[in-house]
């Protein structure tokens, strides 16, 4: 078991806490008073909830390393660098004696699914409809690292206020450090079967983040999983990548295919990729847990660019400037503008099967749309792109069927 695919992570050196092993010697008392202040202070600053870990992760090796020996996480070269440090964040950053530990929802709070009674129920119904993309909730709005890891600054800067100097170092996906390993063992959920944190009051749908410490603050006990004989993350997942209880084969994540994977996406996983074009919710979506997902507290989260039901064919006509400008400040922008055609192609190509077989009108003008827009790009197209574009146009059917 590890992290779930996790876009961004980054391989980081060693860090030295400084010296300020004075904080060792203050009291039980002190430090549990400190531990309240910080679960506070965080919540002020937009976290649903904080809590402190112990950083002995153990117990996590034998599943990381076994993880990795499978080649699970494909061509993610940055999850095996760096050895079992992973899951050592004390040699990670020499001097780290606790994490605290932090999550974020990032629900939209408004945007075309809000307005749903079940918003899960209307986010599984988006991916029936052609004519529109899927983006994975989570990338809608802004860049969650720069939002989570500038709130985390100020905790640990108002942490700093109030005892002084000490020893720190804030991640979040940024580092490797393995960050639901860590939020479990702190008691801020549990790691569910689809490998994802999970909290009976707050379901998945949020962000992690972590401050490394040299304070020995008070740890929260682990909690329980509560996933029971649930196995309907499972059953959901279109490319099976769950291919266990608690074990993901990042090579069939469509999260995996459509953001952390640079080459041609598997041809056997491009007709369930449907009109996922960035990352896929599915799982979490299934979830039962996730009837109590939170709405996100900060703005920054909020939909842009029309993300929560964007038209496939407008999106795969914006230029590579039209995609560095309107994306600017998201995640998907670091996928750069030919994956994000690459992911799109795949999208059109299973939108013209499925208004190909549709009778209705507008399922013919829908197809001819798709058709003429995968023309237009393919000329000038990259490798990449043109082979996706092809196989696109294969969805249509033989030539002669596709002059409607």
């Amino acid at each position: 078991m590890i992290d779930r695919v996790a876009p961004g992570q980054a391989d980081a050196p060693p860090t030295p806490v400084p010296d300020t092993s004075g904080h060792a010697a203050a009291g039980p008392g002190e430090l549990a008073a400190l531990a309240a202040s910080i679960r506070a202070w965080g919540a002020a600053l937009g976290f649903a909830s904080v809590r402190i870990a112990d950083v002995d992760l153990a117990h996590a090796e034998p599943g990381l390393l076994a993880w990795l020996a499978q080649g699970c996480h494909g061509d993610m070269d940055y999850m095996a660098n760096h050895g079992l440090r992973r899951a050592r964040p004390a040699e990670l950053v020499p001097g780290t004696v606790r994490a605290i530990v932090a999550r974020m929802p990032y629900v939209p709070a408004a945007g075309a699914h809000a307005q749903a009674a079940d918003w899960r129920r209307h986010e599984l119904a988006r991916l029936d409809d052609p004519a529109t993309a899927v983006v994975s909730l989570y990338a809608r709005g802004r860049d969650y690292h720069k939002v989570l890891r500038s709130r985390l600054q100020q905790l640990a800067s108002r942490i700093e206020a109030e005892i002084g100097k000490f020893g720190y170092r804030v991640f979040t996906d940024s580092a490797p450090v393995m960050e639901v390993a860590l939020a479990s063992q702190g008691g801020l959920g549990w790691r569910g079967k689809h490998t994802l944190l999970l909290d009976r009051d707050g379901g998945s749908m949020f962000f992690l983040g972590e401050i490394l410490v040299d304070i020995p603050l008070p740890a929260d006990p682990p909690e329980s999983g509560h996933c029971g004989s649930c196995h309907r993350c499972l059953d959901i997942c279109p490319t099976r990548a769950i291919v266990a209880p608690y074990r993901l084969d990042a090579r069939r994540c469509i999260s995996y295919l459509t953001i952390e994977h640079k080459g041609a996406i598997p041809v056997e996983f491009r007709a369930p990729m449907g009109n996922r074009v960035y990352g896929c919710d599915d799982c979490q979506l299934a979830c039962p847990w996730n009837k109590f997902a939170h709405v996100a507290t900060v703005p920054d989260f909020d939909v842009r660019n029309g993300l929560d039901a964007p038209d496939m064919v407008a999106l795969f006509q914006w230029t590579e400037a039209e995609f560095n400008q309107r994306l600017e400040g998201s995640p998907i922008r670091r996928i750069g503008h030919e994956r994000w055609l690459r992911n799109l192609a795949v999208g059109l190509g299973n939108s013209l099967r499925a208004a190909r077989s549709g009778t209705r009108a507008e399922d013919a003008a829908l197809a001819a749309r798709i058709r003429a827009a995968l023309l237009a790009r393919r000329e000038a197209a990259t490798p990449l792109v043109h082979e996706h574009i092809d196989w696109a146009l294969a969805q249509g059917g033989p030539p002669a069927q596709q002059a409607g």
